[in-house]
């Protein structure tokens, strides 16, 4: 059985986490499988929207805890196991962010640890109104550090630290009004609301939003003044672009764009 599935339709990419059986952790396996089709996408032109997902009850419930013990086992009480664990699964979510497409999170029954940074760390998210969203490892002595690079740079500052200090899971409509999540909907809406989004972004002009998305992230790190000088020379660049042209053409003569 495959861990993660990935299905195509009308430029719209659905990766499915499939290890329901452990609840999508993102064991060392599940992360290369995953980080496999990421890789595969970032060279594919012919998708435009990528949707993540998970099989059976729950998004994502973090990382394999049974295979994060069984490595103090190894020599070094698990050391280097862990730090390439933590490795591999922060490359991944920047590549999600480094990818041209937008990517959507659809979640359901739980996001939890690095299940949460999951959720956090692509573009948006649609939830089911009964997901519950934690970054709960401290209930197990365990803080949820590196998911907290994802939630820190997603909601307010003070209700990431008391999740992360109380393990509190948060229902959706929480999550949405923090930021976390873009939309909360009923659990069976979800999938439709999800390819509603996708196919609404997916009918943009590809080469714009894959230039904006490189600016959105690039642009946070910055300054205020930094920032204005670099996305100044980014609209620029997208106004070269003969696609662009037709666009604004198209707008000003009252008829649809010719983008081929």
């Amino acid at each position: 059985m495959a861990l993660l599935n990935r299905t195509d339709t009308d430029g719209i990419a659905h990766l499915e986490l499939n290890s329901p059986q452990n609840l999508n952790a993102l064991s060392l396996d599940m992360l290369a499988a995953f980080q496999r089709e990421v890789d595969a996408l970032q060279v594919d032109p012919s998708v435009r929207v990528v949707i993540v997902s998970g099989a059976g009850h729950v998004f994502c419930a973090g990382h394999n805890l049974k295979e994060m013990q069984a490595a103090r086992q190894d020599s070094d009480g698990g050391t280097a196991a862990w730090q390439h664990l933590f490795e591999r699964c922060a490359h991944l979510m920047q590549s999600l962010q480094a990818l041209p497409q937008p990517v959507i999170a659809q979640v359901h029954g739980i996001a939890t640890a690095a299940g949460c940074q999951l959720v956090a760390s692509c573009d948006m998210a649609v939830a089911a109104e009964t997901t519950r969203f934690g970054v709960n490892g401290v209930n197990i002595g365990l803080f949820c550090s590196t998911p907290m690079v994802a939630l820190t740079r997603n909601i307010p500052r003070k209700q990431a630290f008391e999740m992360l200090t109380t393990g509190r899971f948060l229902l959706a409509s929480e999550a949405r009004e923090i930021g976390l999540i873009n939309r909360a909907v009923p659990d069976e809406a979800l999938a439709a609301e999800t390819l509603e989004l996708a196919r609404t972004v997916a009918d943009k002009l590809a080469v714009a939003v894959k230039i904006g998305k490189q600016a959105f992230y690039e642009q946070a790190q910055m300054t205020t003044r930094e920032a204005y000088s670099y996305t100044g020379a980014v609209m620029v660049e997208n106004m070269q672009h003969p696609q662009t042209d037709e666009g604004i053409a198209a707008f000003l003569e009252k008829r649809p764009p010719d983008w081929g």
